[in-house]
């Protein structure tokens, strides 16, 4: 934990107007960083005493109402006070209970009372655990679990930090063990707090109460649920953590952390405070329901093959009253991604998303474009970190469900030498320039339609599964950027020249050519800042319904399995499974196969497939796959050529290192095999 704010947050009087610090803002700003936190669950923010000097001074600031329902709270009331000291301590309604970072360093001790000596400090606390959520998404190197998927891969500039990628991880690791081991275990020593302090608070109204401590012991399942996939068994702590010595359980198997995150859940149904779900406009929307708490028991019954109790559960969340999203037509997976949508019927456990840097994603940042609406250097604010894999964008059937062949587009085209196939995604008349580069790049120029080689490639993207056009960017379509000052149509054209000149869209990998994301990026000036305001989904109906084929498949109910998947397919726009020669399923495998496929297509971007991939075995063939050539899977170029190469570590990769310092600080701590 930081005990003072990095220096970027202090007040400089040599440069008053400076937006991140100006003291005559009509918002004063308030930082989630994780940077600027003092420690796991004690959140300060400190301010450098050489401009202030306090004695018997208390302010009191109320934030606007539509922000802090948003985050999960009901009133916050920002207080500053002092007594001959040289620093304000600011308190924005965090836990401040615990002293002990999961790294197992000791932090200062903050006054542990204060915020269970009322109701109103109290309540403000419980929104320092849901403030946990923003901290994945605070920053777009963070390595969100997309990238550890097959879908997607990270820009090439830090991509070799992601050391279980590069068979280079280990227990000292940062991306690769460390840093997800801390975030979460933030999140549950906070969750811990409120459950551990709360009934002691006087003057609480019981039934917020006790839907507070169950919306709080979700919370610590959603990381426990997590942390237990990937460190495979995990010490599990349940009682508030005030000692570094307390902190030194052994790790419990991976089967009894399903089972105690199960007795939790069940905890969290059969609390009668908790409702099943909240209608849009209540004030408590956002906060943790029932239906949540089904839909997450129903997954962990998956990992323990509990088909039948999985089942069930997935029943419940329907019951509950959550259903798919339908209003825009054949849009309406599209539009499902949009601020006007973020509250609709399907979304079950979303992160709540402000206009605010500090309460936010930044998915709009990672996955955009520089045709975003500009940042305050004036350029689009997007980056396209996150890039789509070619071998996962091939995946997407065509319209009528019979798989994708690029033979059917260009005959012989499978055939060919990867780095020949260039040609086929150059732009119409490219520059004598353009075609020495293609040559030197190995292009097959013999191939080459000067009038018409953008028309002969759109053909390969023209009927397909419509997810694909919603969620991806290909080649020569089109994307509605605002880095002009008003909405414009650019075209993904490659070589890239101009996006003024020639409407080309500019990214900041212009020199090569990938699939782009589309999916959680603002169209024109919808999202006009680095953060975003569009709340992220965690879980929601439809992966809720493919959960649900899955474990209805394996239990032999083929056509409920089928009803379930085409519920799905059909809000898509997909061809129905069993209404032609191709959607025939044939038996269970099949319908697995396919079950496997329907979860990649509908939740890309959605931070979820690679929990899938582990859970089914399938990581390891598809993330780190080899091409014709036998070079491995990395960021790729549209048409295979490799900008890196991942490289497979070793079956002990399946589950990451128990990271060094715990190994280090807690004696009873056992390393997972092969990390040793």
């Amino acid at each position: 934990g930081k005990d003072v704010a990095y220096d970027h947050y202090f007040y400089d009087p040599e440069n008053p107007n400076d937006p991140r610090t100006n003291l005559t803002s009509a918002n004063p700003r308030l930082t989630m960083d994780k940077a600027a936190q003092v420690s796991v669950s004690g959140q300060h923010i400190l301010h450098n005493g050489n401009y202030l000097k306090l004695k018997n001074l208390t302010v009191g600031y109320t934030l606007p109402k539509d922000w802090v329902q948003k985050v999960c709270m009901q009133n916050v009331r920002v207080y500053v006070s002092g007594e001959n000291t040289m620093a304000a301590v600011v308190l924005v309604g965090m836990s401040t209970a615990g002293c002990v970072d999961m790294d197992l360093s000791p932090n200062g001790k903050p006054a542990e009372g204060n915020v269970w000596s009322t109701p109103t400090l109290a309540e403000q606390t419980i929104a320092g655990v849901y403030n946990q959520l923003y901290v994945d998404y605070s920053d777009v190197a963070n390595g969100w679990f997309d990238i550890w998927s097959s879908t997607m891969d990270y820009g090439i500039g830090i991509a070799p930090t992601f050391n279980f990628l590069f068979a280079t991880n280990s227990p000292s690791s940062v991306k690769g063990s460390s840093a997800p081991w801390q975030r979460f275990y933030k999140g549950i020593i906070k969750a811990n707090d409120v459950i551990g302090n709360l009934p002691t608070v006087e003057g609480f109204d019981e039934t917020k109460r006790s839907r507070y401590i169950s919306e709080c012991m979700f919370l610590r399942c959603w990381w426990y649920y997590r942390l237990n996939i990937l460190y495979n068994g995990v010490p599990y702590y349940k009682n508030p953590i005030k000692d570094i010595d307390e902190a030194k359980l052994a790790r419990s198997t991976q089967d009894e952390v399903w089972g105690y995150i199960v007795d939790d859940l069940t905890s969290c149904i059969n609390n009668p405070d908790l409702p099943d779900k909240y209608s849009s406009d209540d004030a408590n929307y956002g906060h943790i329901t029932k239906g949540a708490a089904y839909a997450l028991r129903g997954k962990v019954y998956l990992w323990m093959k509990e088909w039948k109790k999985a089942a069930d559960d997935f029943q419940a969340v329907k019951d509950c009253g959550y259903t798919l999203y339908k209003g825009a037509g054949e849009e309406s997976y599209k539009k499902l991604f949009k601020v006007e949508n973020e509250r609709c019927d399907e979304m079950i456990f979303s992160l709540q998303c402000l206009d605010h840097p500090d309460y936010t994603q930044k998915k709009n940042r990672g996955f955009g474009n520089r045709c975003l609406p500009p940042d305050p250097s004036g350029n689009g604010l997007g980056w396209n970190n996150y890039i789509i894999n070619p071998q996962f964008a091939e995946s997407y059937e065509n319209r009528d469900g019979s798989k994708f062949n690029w033979d059917d587009i260009i005959p012989g085209y499978n055939d060919m030498g990867i780095d020949k196939r260039m040609v086929y995604f150059l732009r119409n008349n490219i520059t004598e320039t353009e075609r020495k580069n293609a040559v030197a790049a190995g292009a097959d120029m013999s191939k080459y339609d000067a009038s018409g080689n953008e028309e002969r490639i759109k053909k390969a993207y023209e009927n397909r599964d419509p997810r694909m056009a919603m969620s991806v960017i290909t080649p020569y379509a089109s994307f509605l950027g605002g880095v002009e000052g008003t909405p414009k149509e650019y075209v993904m054209r490659y070589p890239f020249r101009s996006y003024t000149t020639y409407g080309d869209l500019k990214t900041d990998t212009s020199l090569k050519f990938y699939y782009l994301n589309r999916k959680f990026v603002g169209e024109g000036l919808e999202l006009p800042n680095i953060y975003s305001e569009l709340d992220l989904p965690f879980i929601r109906y439809a992966d809720v319904l493919l959960n649900w084929a899955e474990a209805l498949n394996e239990l032999n109910d083929l056509p409920g399995a089928i009803s379930k998947v085409n519920e799905v397919r059909e809000r898509a726009g997909a061809q129905l499974l069993g209404t032609n020669e191709f959607t025939q399923v044939t038996g269970k495998t099949d319908m697995h196969q396919r079950i496997m496929n329907e979860r990649h297509w509908e939740l890309i971007g959605e931070d979820v497939i690679y929990f899938d991939e582990i859970r089914w075995r399938t990581w390891k063939d598809l993330k780190f796959y080899k091409d014709k050539e036998g070079k491995m899977n990395g960021m790729t170029q549209i048409w295979g050529t490799r900008t890196n190469n991942y490289a497979w570590g070793g079956d002990h990769y399946w589950s990451l290192p128990i990271p060094a310092r715990e190994m280090q600080m807690n004696p009873n701590m056992v390393q997972n095999p092969g990390w040793d």
